[in-house]
């Protein structure tokens, strides 16, 4: 018998699975992930995709490359594979742009859509961007992580 089984006919696991949060007088539902689920979300999060890196570099040093020996005088360093502003790789400033919107991507598809035949794996960053400012993206991805996963503190509270 499966563990499913002991909780009779009508339980549904995929409900169960299901929390809400209210923002802005919108009730959003969550699907809560498996663990391994999770991991996977967590670690493909953590992971720049290489393609959207290179594009977001190419337009950050575009404007410092077409100006490069003026900025030269200014201390700008020009390496074979970065440019370094005022000891900050530009490089590390698109892997870091990359992965925020990869992370905020990976918690947006965990909303469960109110229209039943709208896949939320068809959701793209520019979706959000351009529902959504950033400011609200952030705050949305807050809440969406404090229902799947609720600190002590707001349990203990319960």
């Amino acid at each position: 018998m499966k563990l499913e089984q002991a909780f009779g006919k009508k339980f549904d696991k995929n409900a169960v699975r299901v929390k809400t949060f209210e923002y802005n007088n919108h009730t959003f539902k969550v699907k809560i992930p498996l663990t391994s689920e999770y991991e996977t979300i967590i670690e493909a999060a953590n992971t720049p995709n290489d393609e959207l890196l290179e594009k977001y570099y190419a337009e950050i040093v575009k404007p410092f490359i077409e100006n490069r020996e003026k900025l030269e005088k200014d201390g700008v360093e020009f390496t074979d594979n970065d440019v370094i502003v005022d000891q900050k790789s530009m490089r590390e400033a698109a892997k870091n742009k990359t992965l925020i919107e990869q992370r905020i991507l990976a918690m947006i598809k965990l909303l469960v859509p109110e229209e039943k035949d709208f896949d939320m794996n068809t959701v793209t960053y520019e979706m959000v961007e351009e529902l959504f400012p950033f400011s609200v993206q952030l705050e949305l991805i807050d809440l969406i992580a404090n229902t799947i996963t609720p600190s002590y503190k707001d349990q203990k509270g319960k």
